[in-house]
C-alpha cells in the first residue's frame, strides 16, 4: 500500500470543545482505491474526525490533507472532489426527490441526471415523491444519490447504512466496490463491525478522541486471544489462569476469551471431563470489545495491545 497515492492524511489533528474532548492527535492515511473502516460506538470522536476533514469545522491543532488540498473551511474545489453522507440527514421541506438531487448536482456545476438515474433506479427510489413523505431509509437513499451521482474521487460516509433494509445495503455496497473499482476511495465509519469486516480493506478503532488501533482487517482480528469453547459432562467453573476474559459458565461448559499460556490452558482443559473443545479465532466483534476493555488489563487489550497492532501496521507502510 506504501506507494499508492495519499487521499486523506491526518497529522496530529486535534478538535476541542473548550474543556471537552473530540478527537486528540489523530494520525492516519487513507490511500487511493482502498475502502477504509472507521470503527467506534457513538460518541467517540468519529463525526468530530470527518467534519474535520471536510471543513466543517476546524481542527484546534494539527494538518488534514484530502487529495493533496488542506482542509479547511470553504475548500470549494476540495468538496467538488468528494462525495458525502452524514449520519443523520436534514433536507429542505416541500421538495420532490428529483427536486433536491438537482440541486446537489447543481451545487457542483455538474450535470449528474444520467448517473442519478441510474442510482435511483439500483436503489428502488422514487424521484417524484416529495421529501416530506420518505421514510427514513428512503432519506438515507435520497442521500446516497446526492453523495455518488457526481462519481467522486473520494466518498466520506458517516454511518451509511442506518435505515436501510438488507437487500438495499447489499446494493449500497455493490455501488461502493463499483465506485472503487473505477479509482474511487471510500472512508466508511461505522459502529457496525460485520459491515467493516466484509467489506474494507483496513480500519482503525477510535476510541475517546484517539486512534487505539490501526491495520488491515486481518491483523485487527489477528490478536493472540483466542476464544475457547468447552463442552464438558458437568459445568465448568472458570480457571484460575492468566489470561481469561469474558468467562461464559454454561451448563454443559464454558466459553471465554483466552490471551495467556497455552500450555497452561491445555493442562487445565486434562483435569476436566472434557468432551469436545474448540480454539478460534475470535470475529471482529470480539477484538472490538477487546480493544475497549480497561486499560489495566495485561496482553495487548487496551491502549497497549491496540497500540502494537497499530506499530506494526506503521513499520509495514514505513
Amino acid at each position: 500500500m506504501k506507494d499508492k497515492e495519499k487521499v486523506i492524511e491526518a497529522t496530529g489533528l486535534t478538535k476541542r470543545y473548550g474543556r471537552a474532548r473530540g478527537i486528540e492527535d489523530v494520525d492516519l492515511v487513507v490511500r487511493r482505491g482502498e475502502i477504509f473502516g472507521f470503527i467506534g460506538p457513538n460518541g467517540a470522536g468519529k463525526s468530530t474526525f470527518v467534519r474535520v476533514l471536510l471543513g466543517l469545522i476546524r481542527a484546534t491543532d494539527g494538518q488534514a490533507r484530502i487529495l493533496g488540498m488542506p482542509c479547511e473551511p470553504s475548500a470549494k474545489p476540495l468538496l467538488a472532489r468528494v462525495g458525502y453522507l452524514p449520519s443523520e440527514i436534514q433536507f429542505y421541506h416541500g421538495m420532490r426527490v428529483g427536486e433536491l438531487v438537482k440541486f446537489s448536482a447543481r451545487l457542483r456545476h455538474r450535470d449528474c441526471s444520467a448517473e442519478a438515474a441510474r442510482l435511483a433506479d439500483r436503489l428502488g427510489l422514487d424521484m417524484k415523491r416529495k421529501i416530506d413523505d420518505l421514510s427514513l431509509g428512503n432519506r438515507k437513499k435520497v442521500g446516497v444519490v446526492c453523495a455518488l451521482q457526481h462519481e467522486p474521487e473520494l466518498l466520506i460516509l458517516d454511518e451509511p447504512t442506518s435505515g436501510l433494509d438488507p437487500l438495499v445495503q447489499q446494493e449500497f455496497f455493490a455501488l461502493l466496490e463499483e465506485r472503487r473499482a473505477a479509482g474511487g476511495t471510500v472512508m466508511l465509519s461505522s459502529h457496525v463491525l460485520s459491515e467493516v469486516q466484509r467489506y474494507c480493506d483496513r480500519a482503525a478503532v477510535i476510541r475517546e478522541g484517539r486512534i487505539i488501533a490501526e491495520g488491515s482487517v486481518e491483523e485487527l482480528a489477528s490478536t493472540s486471544a483466542r476464544r475457547v469453547r468447552v463442552v464438558a459432562a458437568a459445568p465448568v467453573e472458570a480457571p484460575v489462569l492468566e489470561g481469561v476474559r469474558s468467562f461464559e459458565p454454561r451448563a454443559d461448559g464454558a466459553s471465554f476469551l483466552f490471551q495467556g499460556d497455552m500450555g497452561a490452558l491445555v493442562a487445565w482443559l486434562a483435569t476436566l471431563p472434557v468432551l469436545d473443545v474448540t480454539i478460534e479465532e475470535p470475529d471482529l466483534d470480539e477484538v472490538f470489545m477487546h480493544f475497549y476493555t480497561g486499560e489495566e488489563d495485561a496482553g495487548t487489550g487496551g491502549e497497549a495491545g491496540a497500540a502494537g497492532v497499530r506499530q506494526e501496521n506503521g513499520r509495514a507502510e514505513a
